[in-house]
């Protein structure tokens, strides 16, 4: 039988390989945008340290995010911004995501993508901009909070 995490990372799989313009339509509008910033290190096994800031309903929220994952090599400093969809209350964007990325890092020149989504259906889409020297692909779990 499947766990509920597993389902969430099957479901968030198919959810990045499916065209922007289909995963917008199925998402619904932007509820919110996000700013998250992270110092990422990966040897197979992977982790990532930050916090950033969620803007809701027209106010700033300090947020902190880590986790661990698998997949990749190398270290790097992420910074990512993008759009979260399905977000109706402020308390459900905390919590634990999985997270789906790809991405490189070589010098000060370095792009992915990321996307995260939580049990609450709050779903994130990032455009990452990364320093250091990293190859990125895999799947790790974020907790999310506020400060």
């Amino acid at each position: 039988m499947f766990t509920r995490s597993t389902l969430s990372l099957v479901a968030a799989f198919f959810l990045a390989a499916a065209p922007a313009s289909a995963q917008q339509n199925t998402l619904g509008p932007k509820t919110a945008s996000v700013r998250i910033q992270q110092v990422q290190v990966a040897f197979i096994g992977s982790g990532q340290l930050g916090g950033g800031t969620l803007n809701f309903r027209g106010r700033s929220y300090g947020i902190t995010a880590g986790g661990l994952g698998v997949g990749g090599i190398g270290a790097s400093r992420l910074t990512a911004t993008g759009s979260v969809y399905g977000l109706t209350r402020r308390e459900d964007f905390a919590g634990a995501y999985v997270q789906l990325r790809e991405g490189w890092a070589l010098g000060d020149q370095g792009k992915g993508r990321l996307w995260l989504r939580n049990s609450n259906g709050v779903t994130m889409r990032l455009d990452t901009r990364r320093q250091g020297l990293q190859l990125s692909l895999g799947a790790d779990g974020v907790l999310i909070g506020f400060k």
